[in-house]
């Protein structure tokens, strides 16, 4: 988090120096007491707590430029001129509708704490954001896409397992490189995944990736685990566990080798997984279940994206195999 400055800061109307306002420490203490909890009670993975964070933060600093220092200050109007200030820097309205639900969070925090009496975004809105349709690969772009890494090496071998699983269990990045050898179950063609708010599914695992994880797995040539990584299944070349980022950058990588045009992320083969479904007649209850949606309506929006082509020569069922 930002600090506060040493030395004195020049007054806006040009009178002399003026002092920097103290950070509102109190506010960021209760911020940091907020996460505690989210991670404690809701399983919020880093990657949440971290967008709280900067999303909190944000409000902090606008706060700051107020001279509020205390929650039981904060109104309807302060989170108003916060909001149409994101606006006016341009912050995109998709941003601007997720710092608020931050915001809500952390005041019904306080609230339920006895810190404050009254909520302040209460009944706040924001215009939504139209929610785009998912991307997702075309059934030889996805065929390109996991031929593309080279066999011949250690890191190709596991770049194949990586893609295999991607797109035949339709998980999360953060699912995938989590993933222990004891949640594996190669002989029933399954894994078990935590998802979001450590919610765990079973997802499939087609005669592809089945033959890839295996293939990856007896690999002589894999790296030795690092402590902290003895049960990962997917490392990196140092033996330590993958992380989503160096996830993203196998699969920009492997886009280039298959000569794709368009962009796909670790998230876009988990859209084509489930568009494919669909486009083959699963049922989209089970694609619910297979994704780990809590919602339908989350899984509902693949429906707009599916094209049934009865004319097609291969089935989407056939890059998952058996």
């Amino acid at each position: 988090m930002a600090s506060a400055r040493s030395g004195p800061i020049p007054a806006a109307d040009g009178r002399g120096p003026r002092r920097a306002r103290a950070r509102p420490a109190k506010l960021r203490a209760q911020a940091d007491d907020f996460l505690r909890q989210l991670a404690a009670a809701r399983g919020a993975s880093e990657h949440t707590l971290r967008a709280y964070r900067l999303d909190l933060q944000a409000l902090f600093t606008f706060l700051d430029t107020r001279g509020i220092d205390d929650a039981r200050a904060v109104t309807a109007r302060t989170l108003r001129s916060f909001l149409a200030e994101q606006d006016e820097q341009g912050l995109a309205r998709a941003s601007i509708q997720r710092r608020l639900s931050a915001v809500r969070s952390f005041f019904r925090h306080l609230l339920r704490a006895g810190r404050i009496e009254a909520h302040p975004a209460q009944g706040l809105r924001t215009a939504r954001a139209r929610r785009g349709l998912p991307k997702a690969l075309e059934l030889s772009e996805v065929e390109r896409l996991i031929a593309s890494p080279d066999l011949s090496t250690p890191s190709g071998r596991r770049d194949r397992a990586l893609l295999e699983c991607l797109y035949s269990a339709g998980t999360r990045a953060a699912e995938l490189v989590g993933l222990e050898r004891g949640d594996l179950d190669l002989a029933g063609g399954v894994a078990r995944v935590r998802g979001k708010g450590k919610k765990e599914r079973l997802a499939p695992l087609g005669s592809h990736a089945l033959a890839a994880l295996q293939d990856y797995l007896a690999d002589p040539a894999r790296p030795r685990p690092r402590p902290g990584a003895a049960n990962a299944v997917f490392l990196n070349p140092r033996g330590g566990r993958l992380t989503t980022r160096s996830l993203g950058r196998i699969l920009e990588r492997a886009c280039r080798t298959a000569g794709l045009v368009r962009h796909a992320s670790p998230h876009t083969l988990r859209h084509s997984f489930a568009t494919h479904l669909l486009e083959a007649g699963t049922d989209i209850r089970t694609v619910q279940a297979l994704l780990g949606h809590h919602r339908l309506n989350s899984t509902e929006i693949y429906n707009h994206v599916a094209r049934r082509n009865v004319t097609a020569t291969k089935s989407p069922l056939d890059l998952l195999g058996e």
